[in-house]
């Protein structure tokens, strides 16, 4: 499977990198750098009773998704970085220090996104282009194999589908 996925990477960085884009994607995948920005949203959230209980989704999906991304499985897998199979490649950004599966940028996106999707869906639209387009950055930056995007945006999207619903029981109950 990782010499598929290495021909996608390689292709990528062969045929559709750019100086331009270089800059466009490091600055993307900042956005992700330790799910600041969907901390930062999801705490925005909790401020306003109109948008609280999609800040609750959002911050639990967040803590569902570390456990179980960043704490459980990226340890349990241990899969190596693309660049560390790979020969001649020198990453545009700093080599992340964690293994590989799933992608934590891709997760932390997912479990933010879809937690506001599943709140709005005209916001949440925009928060799942804005996730798929921090996954990319991974392949493009050469830091994620394409499955580690897929099984990141998946553990997100089922960490925020887990908090939704949880929540959504609770507040019935105390409705």
């Amino acid at each position: 499977m990782s010499n598929i996925e290495l021909s996608i990477l390689n292709f990528i960085r062969d045929n559709l990198t750019h100086p331009i884009l270089d800059g466009v994607m490091k600055f993307i995948t900042f956005f992700g750098d330790a799910g600041w920005f969907w901390i930062v949203l999801g705490v925005a959230l909790l401020f306003f009773k109109k948008t609280r209980k999609m800040g609750i989704t959002v911050c639990f999906a967040l803590l569902l998704n570390l456990i179980l991304c960043n704490i459980t499985l990226k340890p349990l897998v241990a899969r190596i970085r693309p660049y560390d199979l790979a020969e001649g490649i020198e990453l545009i950004i700093s080599k992340p220090s964690d293994f590989s599966f799933p992608s934590g940028h891709t997760s932390a996106s997912f479990a933010a996104a879809a937690g506001v999707f599943a709140h709005n869906k005209k916001y949440g639209a925009f928060a799942l282009i804005f996730a798929f387009l921090i996954a990319i950055s991974r392949l493009y930056l050469y830091v994620h194999f394409p499955t580690d995007v897929l099984a990141g945006a998946i553990v997100g999207a089922f960490c925020a589908m887990v908090s939704y619903y949880t929540f959504k029981a609770i507040f019935k109950k105390l409705a």
